[in-house]
């Protein structure tokens, strides 16, 4: 009887502890019955639960990487699956609307290397596969908990929202004044932060048990270089001045898990100012500024953003253009798995120029304007946190203003959803 039953236990464990990442929190009537049966002692069965619970908590498989001084190696994956209906309204104007947008896509396919090779060096990569671009390929040497340099390509510590994970956007896209300050220049749009290659320093440091202090600086190219071609470049021998970054906050711990963090940020990109986008290295600077503050108690959360920057002949060969921008957006976890996102931005490009497709992601053009405004309204639904989630907002914006201060107004208003997964 005692070798029969150490087969069923054998075969009991055998099964539950293979599938123990499915069975582990249901398991509990099976070990119960098995109990009633006599098959298993109370004590037999609390330690298969607790064999259970341990693989659980562990990783199934190591994985191991190429080069001989490698001792820690993980992958990662971001999918991001989206939806979008927009339609553009124009007023004064005798042309056609253009054709409104009802799509689906793939918003972001990011897959992510990390290895490390000890003494505090390691590595890593991330590569889009529904872009065809990088995020990450830094080298990075961490000489304490507090303190980072990284080496190579990775966004600059400047626009807040814009340096913040694409896996935890509340409001499923980066606000339109975040877009016009950081996206790639294209004539209207400046260009002015994210994705830089260059050597990164991040640190923080504690004042008191609450408060703090975060800082950072970066030495970089001064052009964007996301793509293989812009990222793998050597250079024109126009654009060959590096780029200064610097990045400034306070922060805090409030009652329940709050924090707070305000701060400021500015950036100097030499020969990358200018009108349209054939002025690059011929001697017209630009220069941005960011005023940011970020604060979460219990179940609200708000953060904010002020945004300007000074763009040399921006408007045309003899005028500067000083754009400035906001947004605001609050968000409340109605409970545990449900939240609910509210924005509103305000751009005024000070006759650089700005189209409703430059801001609002997806949206049909509209025209060049001097103005624009956005709100938007939206709930996230927290299946497994960040990790799985469903998405859904309303987007509302336009354009206004003609460069010669004449009235004019383009409008889109539509729908988003997204659906994530990350591991």
């Amino acid at each position: 009887m005692a070798k029969l039953k150490s087969k069923y236990l054998a075969a009991i464990g055998g099964v539950l502890l293979s599938a123990s990442a499915v069975l582990a929190q249901d398991s509990g009537p099976l070990l119960d019955a098995l109990i009633r049966k006599g098959i298993l002692t109370n004590q037999e069965a609390e330690d298969l639960r607790a064999d259970l619970v341990r693989d659980q908590n562990t990783i199934p498989a190591k994985a191991v990487g190429g080069g001989k001084a490698t001792d820690r190696l993980s992958v990662g994956m971001r999918m991001q699956v989206q939806y979008a209906s927009l339609d553009t309204d124009i007023k004064n104007s005798t042309a056609a609307g253009p054709v409104a947008t009802d799509h689906a896509f793939l918003r972001r396919m990011y897959i992510t290397f990390k290895a490390g090779v000890g003494g505090n060096w390691g590595a890593t990569m991330t590569y889009d596969l529904a872009g065809g671009s990088y995020d990450d390929a830094i080298i990075e040497w961490k000489p304490t908990p507090d303190l980072a340099f990284n080496f190579g390509l990775r966004k600059v510590n400047l626009a807040a929202e814009e340096r913040g994970s694409s896996g935890d956007i509340r409001s499923i896209e980066r606000s339109s004044v975040t877009r016009y300050f950081v996206e790639s220049n294209n004539g209207r749009r400046l260009g002015a932060a994210s994705y830089r290659i260059g050597a990164f320093l991040d640190g923080k440091k504690e004042l008191s048990q609450t408060n703090g202090i975060v800082y950072s600086a970066a030495v970089t190219t001064p052009e964007r270089g996301e793509s293989f071609t812009a990222a793998s470049a050597t250079g024109d021998n126009t654009t060959n001045r590096p780029a200064l970054w610097a990045n400034f906050g306070f922060t805090g711990k409030l009652a329940n898990n709050g924090t707070w963090i305000v701060g400021a940020g500015t950036g100097y990109l030499p020969d990358q100012g200018g009108s349209g986008t054939t002025n690059f290295g011929k001697g017209f600077n630009l220069r941005i500024h960011s005023l940011y503050a970020n604060l979460t108690a219990g179940r609200f959360s708000l953060m904010g953003e002020y945004l300007t920057a000074k763009v040399d002949r921006g408007f045309n060969a003899t005028t500067d253009a000083t754009p400035t921008g906001f947004y605001l957006q609050p968000s409340l976890l109605l409970t545990d798995t449900i939240e609910l996102v509210v924005r509103y931005a305000g751009l005024n490009s000070d006759r650089r120029g700005v189209t409703l497709s430059d801001v609002i992601r997806s949206s049909p053009n509209g025209g060049t304007m001097n103005k624009s405004e956005e709100w938007y309204f939206g709930g996230n639904y927290y299946l497994r946190g960040n990790d799985l989630k469903l998405q859904l907002g309303l987007v509302s914006g336009k354009t206004k203003e003609t460069l010669t201060g004449a009235p004019a107004e383009a409008k889109v208003i539509g729908v988003r959803s997204q659906m994530q997964l990350q591991f």
